[in-house]
Order: C-alpha cells, then structure tokens, then sequence
C-alpha cells in the first residue's frame, strides 16, 4: 500500500497497485479514541466499497468525492510504485 494523503482530521488514504484486473485497492483509516481505527475500502475504477467500520454515509460520500477528484491520478500511481515513484522522489 502507498501513502497518498492525510486530512485536516488525521485520516490517512493509502492505495494499492494496480492488479491484473485493472482495479486498485484505496484503503481509508481514521484514528478514533472508542473504535481505535475506522476504516472502509473502496475499489477503483468502480467505486465499490466494502469493510466500512464505523463511518457514516456522509462520511463515505465526503470520502468518494475526494477520490473522484484524484481518481486518475490514483490509477496512474498504482501503475508507477506509488506517488513517490512516479514523482521520482
């Protein structure tokens, strides 16, 4: 799983590579004192989600909407290692 962002409210959105299938995994967690660690997936490009713990609708729709934003750039990153190897930083 490669780091892609964190939020303002310290959840962290990580992803996978690209498998043979074509879709990659984005793995989201938010730190929280009663649940320990919140958590959803969702599948690119179809925008499944599966594994949600403890995150609201709004929260999960808040969640697509930055995904969809940087969907391409997700696709292209788990094609390339990661945003580090694909920025060769």
């Amino acid at each position: 799983m490669y780091p892609l962002m964190t939020l303002d409210d310290e959840t962290e959105i990580v992803h996978s590579d690209m498998n043979d299938g074509g879709t990659v995994k984005v793995y989201i967690e938010k730190p929280d004192e009663k649940y320990g660690f919140r958590h959803a997936t969702c599948w690119l490009p179809g925008y499944i989600w599966e594994d949600i713990y403890h995150f609201s609708e709004s929260d999960i729709k808040r969640y697509e909407e930055i995904i969809k934003s940087i969907a391409h750039l997700i696709l292209e990153f788990s094609q390339e290692g990661g945003f580090e190897n694909a920025s060769n930083l």
